[in-house]
């Protein structure tokens, strides 16, 4: 199972895999990014400046390259351009090496009112924003009358220089592979592997894994703001991309322009904790999932049927199709992943039932798309950077008697998630590259008001973190906002309260009472 400790968004084109995917089954760099040496832009960190002189060279997009997220394609129609944004690869030497910075847009519809751009970042970390900005636009279209839509790959992402860390055929093992060791000789070997990964990354992508964290991708989008010629960043941050927008504001506050943030990071957690609150969060969607389920079908799984079904997969494998086994830990990425969105809850009814049967294909399609992996066997570099964003930024290295330790507690969390999210803990461990802080720092006084949405059933990023980041933004700051839904993230659900709530703070200004509830 990939590490799903920090908030993994189904998002982009991974949604549009496991349809197609699952639609089959029941019926690094690509020519921009890249690290280029000696090209610094001349900025330096947390300054106003002209950017460097750079003029963005606006093209049509090229095909998908193999970093990007699987079932990438070209985006549809002209209105799409793809661009390169040079950032001095270390802040602290602006005049070094730099790296690229891969960029798509579509231009604001309605020119004659257009506010400026709108910079998504739809979370992982390690998701794509080139790929799923397209993948998504058709719920942004009243938001495109007057914005720009602009989305990004972060550094060490997809087109810009996306994290390499195993081969396809060696990440197929690694995933496959027992992740909640039993005894000794089970741990050793979990952690053997954790290891072996942290090596590969370091051989394959060590010049840049040092400077991947989440601080310099908030820099790289002031940068972007400057370059795009607007005087603030207006920007819309989902999952992962909510933490991104709090320390941009904290590090830019007087930058700051309408910034929602959805499906919302708790700042204040360190990995243990955040750790918990999602293996609590998925149990909880898993509950709901259920009692949904009962009110239409027949043939719903109960959580001790799962449970049961889990274990059996970790001693017996059922084959998935392709001459590769749905494993335990395949069927629990899969059972995740199913969690984070409704439109996935009958694939799931569906796919225990089938493995219950002997026939795996559906939990392992959907654990493919967990991780990142294309029907043809080919992997996105969204895990590998997932891990590399993650360990850039949190100084904590667990070691595996420190996660003995806590497992009874995640236990006590989700008796379906919880093991796998405690030994997930170990994702850091050998990393080559420290970490930046125990949590980040999101306070940002004298910020314009920044609107954080929460969902009561969100599996990834459970609900109370909204709270939490509203009150780290600093009072006057953070403007709580609550849908009570299903899913992960609020405005993509459909709900046409926080649709509308969202579109008149960022296309007219007009901020929400607070603790607005939507449902």
């Amino acid at each position: 199972m990939g590490p799903v400790s920090r908030s993994v968004r189904a998002a982009g084109a991974l949604l549009a895999t496991v349809v197609l995917l699952l639609a089959t089954l029941t019926s690094c760099d690509g020519g921009i990014g890249g690290v280029a040496p000696g090209t610094g832009t001349g900025v330096a960190a947390g300054t106003d400046t002209a950017a460097g002189g750079q003029k963005l060279d606006w093209k049509t997009c090229p095909a998908p390259s193999r970093g990007e997220d699987s079932g990438a394609g070209r985006p549809p129609g002209d209105e799409w351009e793809c661009a390169t944004l040079r950032a001095p690869l270390d802040y602290a030497h602006p005049d070094g090496d730099s790296i690229g910075i891969a960029m798509i847009r579509a231009k604001a519809t309605d020119p004659a009112h257009r506010i400026g751009s709108l910079i998504f970042n739809f979370g992982g970390p390690g998701g794509s924003g080139i790929t799923t900005l397209p993948a998504f636009a058709d719920d942004y279209r009243t938001l495109r009358t007057r914005y720009d839509l602009v989305s990004f790959d972060p550094r060490g992402v997809g087109r810009s220089s996306g994290v390499t860390c195993l081969g396809d055929k060696e990440l197929d093992a690694y995933y496959a592979a027992d992740a909640t060791p039993a005894t000794k000789e089970e741990e050793k070997a979990l952690v053997g592997r954790v290891e072996q990964y942290a090596a590969g990354c370091g051989k394959n992508s060590g010049k840049i894994l040092p400077h991947v964290g989440t601080t310099n991708a908030a820099r790289d989008m002031d940068l972007m703001r400057q370059v795009l010629g607007d005087a603030k960043l207006h920007y819309f941050g989902v999952s992962y991309g909510t933490e991104l927008g709090g320390v941009y504001a904290h590090l830019f506050p007087k930058n700051v322009g309408r910034a929602l943030l959805d499906a919302v990071v708790d700042p204040s957690s360190d990995p243990v904790q955040s750790a918990l609150a999602q293996a609590s969060g998925f149990q909880l969607a898993l509950g709901n999932y259920m009692a949904a389920c009962v009110k239409t079908s027949d043939n719903c799984p109960t959580e001790q049927q799962i449970g049961d079904l889990l274990n059996r997969l970790q001693k017996n494998p059922v084959p998935g199709g392709g001459g590769r086994d749905l494993t335990q830990s395949l069927a629990t990425s899969g059972i995740a992943q199913s969690l984070y969105s409704r439109d996935f809850w009958d694939y799931l009814t569906e796919g225990v039932e089938d493995a219950e049967n002997g026939d795996g294909k559906i939990l392992l399609a959907l654990g493919d798309s967990m991780n990142g992996r294309a029907q043809d066997g080919k992997y996105s570099s969204l895990q590998a950077s997932l891990n590399a964003i993650t360990c850039a930024d949190f100084a904590q290295r667990y070691t595996a008697a420190e996660i003995e330790g806590k497992v009874p507690e995640f236990r006590r969390a989700s008796s379906v998630f919880g093991e796998f999210m405690a030994w997930s803990l170990l994702q850091c461990t050998g990393w080559p590259a420290k970490g930046e802080w125990q949590t980040p720092d999101v306070s940002a006084k004298g910020s314009a008001p920044v609107l954080v949405v929460g969902n009561t059933g969100d599996p990834a990023t459970p609900y109370e973190g909204a709270h939490k980041m509203a009150q780290e933004l600093g009072p006057g700051v953070g403007v709580e906002m609550t849908y009570r839904g299903e899913g992960h993230g609020a405005y993509d659900s459909g709900n046409a309260c926080v649709k509308s709530a969202v579109d008149a703070y960022l296309l007219e200004g007009t901020v929400p009472d607070a603790h607005k509830i939507c449902s």
